[in-house]
């Protein structure tokens, strides 16, 4: 029987019929199958989350500024620290001053920083001297300045712990900071370290070198609280096990202690033997019973515990 010759570059089998790549190879007769859409609801829900979150975390941060640094003149850096320098010096109203001096940085930021990027700063930029002013009738509970820094740094750093959880920005130094690392190349951290102390060096030359010094003290709890703001206050442990008996101690994490665990293929740096390395992440009040596991399974395992600053997951925190 004769074959039919085939095509240059074809195989001799007749060839089907091209079919759209956008239809793919349904069935003819059956409806196209859909792309499921994204709900909408929860991402309005989260919309509406992180705006509730940029404005508590704003009227916190007022009012930690009304009730403890403004009265006690602690500057503790930021457009907050230079009303504080201003209002102490000329009597300006700070929640005036720091719309002030918003408005040309968030300029700025449009122009220099992209529209985007300055628009996510608009909200807590606005709404934060809003509160500033509403809440300016609260009174001092102290007038010791160290209390004040140590209680107005944890006020504000709550404060921008859930302006951060909520995506937000009070802009004012931020700013500033940006436009800083984007034309000089120096880091960010060390950009926003440049603008506090700016803010702080004035404080001790126009106030007094005592009233820096609080400021300082205010600037160090408020990095360490939204810390905890964002990490949260569970702590929790990670531990690398090297050990000849990596089997029973795998079993006795997953039965005795009841946690997950990750084998990590390694090898000896100096003998180049294969060996497994045992990933456990456990809770602090863990830590004595695992060590107590390796003890008992392998006394001569070589074993690193270090701190964790989060963990999310089954068994840990869960985040949506």
């Amino acid at each position: 029987m004769e074959q039919a010759k085939p095509e240059a570059g074809g195989t001799g089998r007749t060839a089907a019929p091209s079919v759209p790549e956008s239809l793919g190879s349904r069935e003819p007769g059956r409806p196209r199958a859909r792309k499921p859409r994204k709900p909408k609801k929860p991402l309005l829900d989260q919309r509406l989350s992180n705006l509730l979150s940029l404005l508590a975390g704003a009227l916190v941060i007022a009012a930690s500024f009304n009730c403890f640094l403004l009265p006690n003149g602690i500057a503790s850096g930021g457009i907050s620290g230079v009303s504080v320098l201003l209002q102490h010096l000329y009597g300006f109203t700070p929640a005036y001053v720091q719309w002030a001096l918003n408005i040309p940085l968030f300029l700025a930021g449009m122009a220099l920083l992209g529209r985007r990027f300055a628009l996510q700063t608009l909200v807590g930029s606005a709404v934060l001297p809003l509160f500033v002013l509403l809440t300016a009738h609260w009174g001092a509970p102290t007038d010791n300045p160290l209390l004040a820094s140590i209680y107005g740094g944890i006020g504000v750093g709550i404060g921008l712990g859930l302006v951060f959880r909520g995506r937000g920005s009070t802009g004012g130094t931020d700013l500033a900071a940006q436009i800083l690392h984007r034309y000089t190349g120096l880091p960010l951290g060390l950009s926003v370290a440049c603008m506090d102390g700016l803010v702080i060096a004035a404080a001790g030359l126009f106030l007094s070198p005592e009233k820096a010094l609080y400021a300082l003290i205010g600037l160090f709890v408020t990095s360490k609280t939204i810390d905890i703001v964002q990490t949260g206050l569970a702590l929790s442990k990670v531990a690398f096990i090297i050990s000849a008996r990596s089997e029973e101690l795998a079993d006795a994490v997953l039965h005795d202690l009841d946690r997950g665990l990750t084998r990590l293929d390694a090898h000896g740096g100096f003998t180049g033997d294969a060996r497994t390395v045992l990933m456990v992440v456990v809770s602090q009040n863990e830590v004595p019973e695992l060590k107590r596991l390796v003890q008992q399974v392998d006394p001569n395992a070589f074993v690193i515990i270090s701190h964790t600053a989060e963990v999310i997951g089954q068994g840990f925190k869960l985040e949506g």
